[in-house]
């Protein structure tokens, strides 16, 4: 069975794209998904800079373009993107719990929650309460989450998870790698990495 990493972190509305058909992508072309939360801040700082300066000093005509595009592709994709009035979002907690999440069998389930409550709902996810709704939707017991969040291990991990994809020569999210080294980035490479799986699969 083929390998798919999917790198991911849920304050980006490009990720909840892709995040919202890659299990498909996966199942049509019979491949394994290992899912690697990260954070993408993280990952801006240290490789890709760049992108706080055209957030700061957006380029007024590909701006009106960049909206029409993500809706173009929320449509596609049958999800709601909206604007949420806190971004960017500090999401060091909600990707933690995300890390939770993936110990307990149930991250698929708690990514989705978090990114419908940040780009359909439009919430603060850095808020306790935010997450802890999330948590209980999902059959996570919030009062763990919040205090396994909190915990060395589950910090050190996310910061594994993000440190690894920037070794990796990766530079945003969400980025994916077919087994192990056929690294692709951003949800209009869809297409490509199922079509590499496939091959691979018929290899």
């Amino acid at each position: 069975m083929s390998r798919l990493e999917f790198f991911f972190d849920c304050s980006s509305p490009w990720t909840y794209l892709a995040f919202s058909r890659i299990e498909e992508v996966a199942e049509c072309a019979g491949a394994e998904i290992e899912w690697r939360p990260i954070l993408v801040g993280g990952v801006f700082n240290k490789v890709n800079q760049d992108v706080y300066d055209a957030r700061a000093n957006p380029h007024p005509v590909k701006g009106r373009y960049y909206a029409k595009d993500l809706q173009d592709w929320a449509r596609y994709c049958g999800i709601e993107i909206g604007k949420p009035p806190v971004f960017p979002v500090r999401a060091v907690d909600a990707m933690r719990g995300a890390i939770v999440a993936q110990d307990e069998g149930k991250l698929v389930s708690y990514a989705r929650g978090v990114f419908k409550a940040y780009w359909g709902d439009l919430k603060d996810i850095s808020q306790p309460n935010v997450l802890r709704d999330i948590c209980q939707s999902v059959g996570l017991a919030p009062d763990v989450v919040s205090r396994r969040i909190k915990e060395d291990d589950v910090k050190n991990r996310l910061r594994d998870n993000t440190e690894e994809l920037i070794r990796r020569g990766g530079f945003g999210s969400p980025t994916m790698f077919v087994n192990g080294d056929d690294m692709y980035f951003g949800n209009d490479r869809l297409p490509l990495v199922e079509a590499a799986l496939k091959a691979d699969a018929n290899g």
